[in-house]
């Protein structure tokens, strides 16, 4: 007998999305942090773009 009926399995399922997108978010925003000016550049970032980008909170897109 399975313990998880289907709610819960899509609810569980949903939640670990969320999880492994926040990691992105947040993985992703450490690497731009740590780039240089001229990488910056490079990637067409300006400053302002990435403190805006650094400045959210690792579940918003």
């Amino acid at each position: 007998m399975n313990t998880l009926t289907s709610p819960y399995k899509r609810l569980l399922s949903r939640a670990a999305r969320a999880f492994v997108r926040w990691m992105r978010h947040s993985h992703e925003r450490r690497q731009l942090a740590q780039l240089d000016p001229r990488e910056l550049s490079d990637a067409g970032i300006s400053q302002g773009d990435r403190m805006a980008e650094l400045s959210k909170p690792f579940w918003r897109d």
